[in-house]
């Protein structure tokens, strides 16, 4: 396993919407467990694919894991249910909305407030290849929106106006030149 550098706004991958998997195989497999040691040790609670640089409709999500999920701290987080979803369908979502505070890997640093639906159904592959169905609420119903916008091209900062988006992308701007040499092999800039 490795833990692999993460995909900087507004780096192209990060617009492209990502290809379907055609089949679980051993190397997405492999994938996956990549995706799951990059999120642990970035303190993310989820991931997409694109965001490491494959375009494919993967994401690995745990938001039940435990631990200081400060960025200084040592230690990484320790695992709850770790979860991976493969070709991912929102197939429906509750008229309920909800708020939470959303940042994101790919945008380090950076948080705003974003509306989504409060409860959503997904159907998904699992990492055996196996159809599965999950129903979610709260915070794992907010991530799963975030990370499948991302296998189709779009960013939290997407979803706010277009000042406050166009802030946020400054300050990441201003964060990245500050940040060039420290960050030059855990993040790939654009």
């Amino acid at each position: 396993m490795a833990v692999l550098p993460i995909y900087v706004a507004p780096h192209p991958v990060l617009k492209k919407p990502a290809a379907p998997v055609a089949a679980v195989t051993d190397d997405i497999r492999a994938l996956i467990k990549d995706m799951f040691e990059t999120m642990y040790a970035t303190r993310g609670i989820g991931l997409a694919a694109p965001q490491v640089g494959q375009s494919l409709r993967i994401l690995v999500m745990d938001v039940e894991q435990t631990g200081d999920r400060a960025e200084d701290h040592e230690a990484p987080p320790v695992p709850g249910k770790p979860i991976a979803v493969i070709n991912p369908e929102i197939v429906w979502t509750s008229d309920e909305l909800n708020t939470y505070e959303e940042g994101c890997l790919s945008i380090p640093g950076q948080y705003a407030e974003v509306e989504r639906p409060e409860k959503v159904r997904v159907k998904y592959l699992d990492e055996n290849g196996q159809a599965q169905e999950m129903e979610a609420d709260g915070l794992l119903a907010t991530c799963v929106q975030h990370e499948i916008d991302h296998l189709d091209g779009v960013l939290f900062v997407d979803h706010l106006s277009t000042l406050k988006r166009d802030m946020l992308l400054r300050k990441l701007k201003k964060w990245a030149r500050e940040n060039a040499d420290d960050i030059k092999e855990s993040y790939i800039l654009p």
